[in-house]
């Protein structure tokens, strides 16, 4: 039997992650102020203050982006060690993202809610779960 790493469902789930992390990062960059309701941040009502909002937002949608893809592109070349980790450090960002919420007093488990199925699909990938 084939370790659990190697599972067809764990690459399928490191996938799905891949597509959130696009479909976010397009989110943030098509609607920068819509996307801000994933952190509960007040909208800025000058209109310079806005303006760098947008622009950031639009930074946190590439990074999303590049989160996403990276992980589908390790995935899909079936590099489940590199998905795994990948998985994890995301899963670091999702927990970062929820601190600053956190710091701001509320919305951090728009971000910790997900953080750890980042981090167990990615330790089951890295093979924390193989019995060798």
């Amino acid at each position: 039997m084939a370790p659990i790493s190697q599972s067809t469902a764990m690459f399928i789930a490191a996938n799905v992650f891949g597509i959130i992390f696009i479909g976010f990062g397009i989110n943030a960059i098509l609607r920068p102020i819509e996307a801000l309701t994933f952190f509960e941040f007040d909208v800025p009502t000058l209109p310079a203050e806005r303006k760098v909002v947008e622009s950031l937002s639009i930074v946190y949608g590439v990074r999303d982006i590049f989160m996403g893809v990276a992980i589908n592109i390790v995935a899909c070349y079936g590099q489940r060690k590199a998905a795994g980790w990948i998985l994890i450090a995301a899963s670091a960002v999702a927990f970062a993202d929820g601190v600053v919420c956190w710091m701001h007093g509320k919305g951090e488990w728009n971000h910790w809610g997900y953080a750890p199925m980042l981090t167990m699909v990615g330790s089951v990938l890295v093979g924390v779960l193989d019995k060798e």
